[in-house]
């Protein structure tokens, strides 16, 4: 998810090269550019949208200020059990212990009781679909035994994930001193759940749920308002106003819109909408590049053949003005004097997508399988061809 380091190529000729070949490798313009207009002005403290495949910002205001998330916090629990269930530390079948802590839960309810057990799948829906922070407390007990360590697991994965502006001390989104986040960084977690959980994403679309004889719907009305948008996750607090993380695909295009700091629920919306009509209606996302495709294949010293294929460990996606893509350029480097051996995890450059010269997308560069070394003969010889290169 993290930007890759800048690396270098061997001589500025030999990365022009490669940039003109590379050209070739991206479909010719199928329309005219778009005009871009300036991007809507919202009623908010803070927004961002983002292309959930590229990665690319669209437009943002105050995208870095630290604010109140309430309930969009459990985006983050979420994000926290299902990395427990994947790795089979929990099952969506076992049954939950809902504890007196989990059931005096302040805000919003699922109405689980003390005492019972209570599936963890139900949970998951009380805590995504209804909100409810009992729920959503007996979660993270399930997970790491107390609330405060569940919060320590919280703030491990907001680092890993790199969200320099978040800080978490409980489960569910009550105020606190030292709980915020940003948009940009609530824009980073919403991806990482969409690209590494595809398989609970459902929930986040499901528009009502009952337990206990009682039916919740939604509180994300955009569910209901446009087709295209399939979750995420509501919040609101006196402090914090009305927040709202919203997720929407049209024609494979998916963009996540973060807004926090609203009058209304149904400003939230309206603004949410604005932002997802306005990055569907004026750019367009396309894979420029596979993964696993050989894009080089440069001289790689001491190994077995002389040369190694190097290409990409994820697909790279370029997010532009409509019609601008045909105009999008690759430019590939490498670092110089590439020595064998190679594992495939070795990063060894980077490719950068270009459109009028500024960098639009980047990912690094990878040997496409393991690089192993020659004979004597062979490493010998590039021994000696490595001293005048």
């Amino acid at each position: 998810m993290s930007r890759p380091a800048t690396i270098r190529s061997a001589s500025l000729p030999w990365t022009r090269r490669l940039l003109l070949a590379a050209a070739a490798l991206l479909p010719a313009a199928a329309m005219a550019a778009t005009p871009v207009p300036p991007p809507p002005e919202l009623p908010a403290k803070g927004w961002i949208l983002i292309d959930s495949h590229s990665g690319r910002v669209i437009t943002s205001r105050n995208a870095d200020e630290r604010l109140e998330p309430a309930s969009l916090t459990k985006l983050m629990t979420g994000y926290a059990v299902f990395h427990a269930l994947q790795s089979g530390k929990m099952k969506l079948s076992d049954s939950v212990p809902i504890s007196e802590h989990a059931w005096r839960a302040e805000g919003s309810r699922t109405f689980v009781e003390v005492g019972t057990r209570v599936p963890v799948e139900t949970l998951i829906q009380g805590m995504i679909v209804q909100s409810g922070n009992d729920a959503t407390i007996a979660l993270a007990e399930a997970v790491a035994g107390t609330e405060p360590t569940f919060a320590a697991l919280m703030n491990q994965y907001a680092a890993r994930l790199g969200m320099t502006n978040s800080s978490f001390e409980n489960a569910a989104g009550l105020p606190g001193a030292r709980h915020y986040v940003s948009a940009r960084d609530m824009a980073t977690l919403a991806r990482a759940v969409i690209s590494e959980f595809p398989q609970y994403y459902h929930w986040y679309s499901q528009k009502e749920f009952a337990w206990g004889g009682i039916t919740q719907g939604n509180r994300n009305g955009l569910l209901t308002r446009d087709p295209s948008v399939d979750g995420m996750k509501t919040g609101h607090t006196e402090t914090a106003g009305y927040c709202l993380v919203s997720s929407a695909q049209r024609d494979g295009m998916r963009l996540i819109s973060v807004v926090m700091g609203t009058a209304s629920p149904k400003v939230r919306e309206d603004a949410s909408l604005a932002l997802l009509n306005y990055g569907f209606n004026f750019f367009e996302t396309k894979r420029a590049l596979a993964r696993g495709r050989a894009l080089a294949t440069p001289r790689i010293y001491g190994a077995d053949g002389g040369e190694a294929a190097l290409g990409l460990r994820e697909d790279l996606y370029v997010t532009v003005p409509r019609g601008e893509y045909g105009n999008v350029r690759i430019a590939i480097e490498f670092k110089p004097g590439l020595q064998a051996p190679l594992k495939a995890s070795d990063a060894v450059g980077k490719v950068s997508a270009l459109l009028d010269g500024k960098i639009v997308a980047e990912r690094t560069l990878y040997p496409v399988k393991d690089v192993a070394e020659g004979g004597f003969f062979r490493r010998a010889w590039d021994t000696v061809a490595s001293w005048f290169a």
